[in-house]
């Protein structure tokens, strides 16, 4: 594809995201609430849709494409075990909700904090969002920089791909914060879908129709259509990767803060069905796609590139390829942007010895979102070729904040002591497993590992030690509540 149509439809784009974001900028009031969660009243649409384009990233027809273009049909069973975990926001929305709303709470880690009361246990859950985050960063980047640079035969090169994705992410987050990002979330999220609809409807079309394409698939690939398929998806493989990723809607604090941002529990029922509604139909989009790719572009030796050789094969028109384009890299930049903001919310508010002021908290954040960004787009240019694994590591890790945020809310005898034994216990075995023993993501153990270790240590810990007596009672508090708003 010509780099000029690319540059051109990127150019588009960015305009038009910048006039959102200065739209968005009329909004802010300067405090840091309003900066990291938009005062706390975006309406249903804008959060499902700014939470979906964070969800379904470049993840989805980067990785998860490749992952169906590498091992077949096991690709929706893992998806679909992700999408199944997206109703623990039914369970934990509104207690988290309401947990912010009650006392204030702007980050995921402060909320622990909180709760447990232990300024270490807040401090200890951002910096393990800040260690394993990074990884999930880096493969945003990565996915922008393989897009661009393989769609045009390497005339964009990666570099400069991986530059142009992270300069626009850090000027929407500096602008306006989660105001201007919910804004430009909610039209990337249409414009991707739209985009993915539409280019899936011509592949399918240019193998010979929704008939052709079955029968094709299972003449000429007919061990992707198995379970567990060529290798990739075997049970251990399978395990490794849908474990963690089960509890993505918890354990991913750029996710999980943004159920703090809607204004009542009644815009987030609809923010939930718009997730639930979009993930859907963009699993099944990414997975047919990496279908069509195994026909269309057989052979490739970087599975993860099979989206950009798909739409260089000529199936795709070139103004769908370039809609789908700019719709791959707002998602990208989405959830880049909202990492890079729950990561410096988390920084201004939790690390620090003494509390900040307003204006100190959102400057520090604004560093924090430049070192961030910067840091991965570094990384990406080095490790672009291993999106997949970075993807696993981050979720593998990330998950040792789910026993504190279960026992947070049902689990009264849980303590500061707990917590933090659960939290810098399991982080600590990820990262010596990851580095030491060389154990890969996509062995089992891994992920089993870590999750019993730091439920393990959360419940034994607990049980030997006391709460403190600053903790907040969420489940006594809230539960009254909770009854008077109809949930259970």
């Amino acid at each position: 594809m010509a780099p000029v149509l690319v540059w051109a439809a990127v150019g588009i784009f960015a305009l038009i995201g910048c006039g959102v974001a200065f739209a968005a900028a009329r909004g802010n009031t300067g405090r840091a609430d309003d900066y990291y969660l938009g005062g706390r009243v975006i309406g249903g649409a804008i959060s499902g849709l700014s939470y979906a384009a964070t969800t379904y990233s470049a993840f989805m027809l980067v990785v998860l494409t490749g992952l169906t273009y590498r091992g077949g049909i096991g690709a929706l069973g893992f998806e679909l075990i992700y999408f199944s975990g997206l109703t623990l926001l039914v369970v934990f929305g509104p207690r988290f909700w309401l947990a912010s709303r009650e006392w204030g709470i702007v980050t995921p880690s402060e909320m622990l904090g909180r709760r447990y009361g232990s300024k270490a246990v807040a401090r200890s859950a951002a910096i393990i969002s800040l260690l394993f985050l990074m990884p999930y960063c880096t493969t945003q980047l990565a996915g922008i920089g393989l897009l661009l640079s393989e769609v045009t035969g390497g005339a964009i090169t990666l570099e400069l791909a991986v530059a142009t994705g992270a300069v626009l992410a850090i000027f929407w987050t500096l602008l306006a914060g989660l105001r201007s990002v919910a804004w430009t979330d909610a039209g990337q999220a249409a414009v991707m879908l739209v985009a993915a609809l539409l280019a899936v409807g011509f592949v399918v079309a240019a193998i010979g129709g929704p008939g052709a394409f079955v029968e094709r698939v299972q003449a000429e690939r007919p061990e992707w259509l198995d379970v567990p398929g060529p290798g990739l998806w075997a049970l251990p493989t399978f395990l490794a990767l849908s474990l963690p990723w089960f509890f993505f809607p918890l354990s991913n604090p750029q996710v999980s803060q943004r159920l703090f941002v809607v204004r009542d529990l009644g815009a987030m029922r609809a923010m939930i069905f718009w997730v639930l509604g979009f993930g859907l139909i963009f699993t099944l989009i990414s997975v047919i796609w990496g279908f069509a790719a195994l026909i269309l572009t057989p052979g490739l030796e970087n599975t993860s590139a099979a989206t950009p050789a798909l739409l260089a094969s000529g199936a795709v028109p070139v103004v769908v390829a370039l809609l789908l384009i700019v719709g791959i890299l707002s998602a990208a930049i989405s959830t880049l942007d909202s990492i890079a903001l729950t990561l410096g919310s988390m920084t201004a508010r939790d690390l620090p010895g003494r509390a900040l002021g307003e204006a100190r908290q959102i400057f520090v954040g604004r560093i924090v979102v430049v070192l961030v960004i910067a840091f991965a787009a570094l990384f990406a240019v080095r490790q672009a070729a291993v999106v997949d694994q970075l993807a696993a590591l981050s979720a593998a890790g990330l998950v040792v904040s789910v026993p504190a945020i279960v026992g947070a809310f049902f689990w009264s005898r849980g303590t500061a002591a707990g917590a933090l034994a659960s939290l810098v216990g399991g982080a600590a075995l990820a990262i010596w497993m990851a580095l030491e023993t060389g154990i890969s993501v996509f062995d089992p153990m891994l992920a089993g590992s870590v999750i019993a270790a730091s439920g393990g240590l959360f419940v034994a810990v607990s049980l030997l030690t006391r709460p403190r007596p600053e903790a907040l009672d969420f489940r006594g508090t809230l539960a009254p509540k909770l009854r008077a708003h109809g949930v259970w």
